[in-house]
């Protein structure tokens, strides 16, 4: 089993990306979807390059439950636009 002292620096990194890159971005992506926007190919991709990330984080998590809340609100924000962006390209 792995030390969760060892994950500090990964941690560190993941959550200054998230601050400076994946949450305006998702904010951003969260505003466009709510307005009735579709969603374009760069923006699918930035989210499937998320939904990747998010995989990989699982157990960098389950060694460190304080950072749970966090990704649990992520994942939920994730959750909201996909559901929005399928909505919008419905209603065609």
């Amino acid at each position: 089993m792995a030390d969760p002292s060892d994950d500090t620096g990964l941690i560190v990194a993941l959550a200054k990306r998230r601050e400076s890159q994946r949450l305006p971005r998702s904010l951003d992506l969260k505003k466009k979807v709510d307005q009735g926007e579709k969603l374009n190919d760069l923006d699918i991709a930035f989210l499937e390059e998320v939904n990747d990330d998010m995989q990989e984080v699982r157990s960098l998590v389950d060694r460190n439950p304080d950072w749970r809340t966090v990704v649990e609100k992520m994942l939920q924000l994730y959750n909201e636009i996909t559901e929005k962006a399928l909505e919008n390209e419905q209603s065609d």
